[in-house]
């Protein structure tokens, strides 16, 4: 692994339990902020702001230049793969994302994955003018969506559903899903092999809809699937480390950490850290994992909850992020509560 050069995200990430810790926050770049509002409207739509590498690196480095963050995270969207892969990707206000719904795997075959890879240059780009423009001690994170939940969308349609169509492949076409969860994960693969060519110190796999799943499912389509990619990554000499967010994931965490090969594990909200501590190696690094609606209320519970999770992984290589995104009506006046009583300690 690279040397960290004062990047204390990276620190972490190797191993090292650093006080205070290094902090950032999920959708740091987005609708809390003016900012980001005012730069979100000289796009013509979500898509096309994501592809304008002007605008996409100006939305990755304003929560850094407000809040002083540990790490930056790209700006962009873990839909963008199945647009590149010949899918039609839709963003409709109020909606949320619409995708083009497949009914084999072989839906997926299109766009050969380096091709698909090489559809999303504009987001390579933005990765090098972040880099080139972040302060040397901030970790730049690039970024995808887990095959599981990047292949639900694609089966559903859309992410405001009950997933029961996604689950029902998983139940009853078990080898069509796991077809189809290799070639987004290949594609995938090409894809964040490129973010970290273009400068991406650090990686981060999101599966947003791991939640609920029962535990043979989760090895199947969780654990599996994200095992493959991060052999895939390692395979292709990629060797920056790999934070996998398994959101939901429950009494599956360990599994997870220890079967999937990634580096550190993301947290959500109804995580205990006293179950985190206990099930997991001592010195595994773990990401999370404040609630954003408690970020939202602020006050005395917010000061305490704070304190709570840094003396509960005082001791663990710990990055202090949120359990889920910050949402657009949080104060900035809390996130600067929070970021100041952390760097405190």
């Amino acid at each position: 692994m690279a040397e960290s050069n004062g990047k204390k995200i990276l620190d972490v990430l190797s191993g090292k339990a650093v006080s205070p810790p290094p902090v950032w926050m999920m959708r740091q770049a987005g609708r809390h902020l003016p900012e980001y509002l005012e730069t979100r409207a000289r796009a013509r739509d979500f898509l096309d702001f994501c592809y304008t590498p002007s605008l996409a690196a100006e939305a990755t480095l304003q929560p850094v230049r407000r809040y002083g963050m540990d790490g930056a995270i790209l700006f962009a969207d873990i839909l963008l793969i199945l647009d590149a892969m010949g899918l039609n990707v839709a963003f409709e206000k109020g909606e949320g994302p619409l995708v083009e719904t497949i009914g084999a795997p072989s839906d997926l075959d299109r766009v050969k994955p380096q091709a698909a890879a090489d559809r999303l240059s504009p987001v390579y780009e933005t990765v090098s003018r972040v880099k080139a423009a972040l302060p040397a001690t901030t970790t730049l994170i690039g970024f995808a969506g887990s095959p599981w939940t990047v292949t639900l969308y694609a089966i559903e349609g859309r992410g405001k559903t009950d997933k029961s169509m996604a689950w029902r492949w998983a139940h009853g076409r078990p080898e069509d899903l796991a077809a189809a969860m290799d070639k987004v994960a290949e594609a995938t693969a090409h894809y964040l092999a490129a973010q970290v060519e273009a400068g991406a110190d650090a990686l981060m796999l999101f599966d947003s809809w791991a939640e609920g799943l029962p535990d043979n499912i989760f090895r199947e389509v969780i654990i599996a699937p994200t095992k493959k990619l991060v052999s895939r990554l390692r395979a292709m000499g990629i060797t920056v480390p790999i934070i996998g967010f398994p959101r939901g994931a429950g009494v599956m965490v360990p599994e997870y950490v220890r079967d999937t090969g990634v580096t550190a594990v993301g947290l959500d909200t109804a995580v205990s850290p006293v179950f985190i501590n206990r099930e997991l190696p001592a010195g595994f690094p773990v990401q999370g994992h404040l609630d954003p609606l408690l970020l939202i209320e602020g006050g005395g519970r917010l000061d305490a909850r704070v304190d709570e999770l840094l003396d509960a992984y005082r001791s663990r290589p710990h990055i202090f992020n949120l359990g889920h995104g910050i949402r657009p009506e949080t104060p900035i006046a809390h996130v600067e509560r929070v970021i100041n009583r952390i760097r405190k300690r």
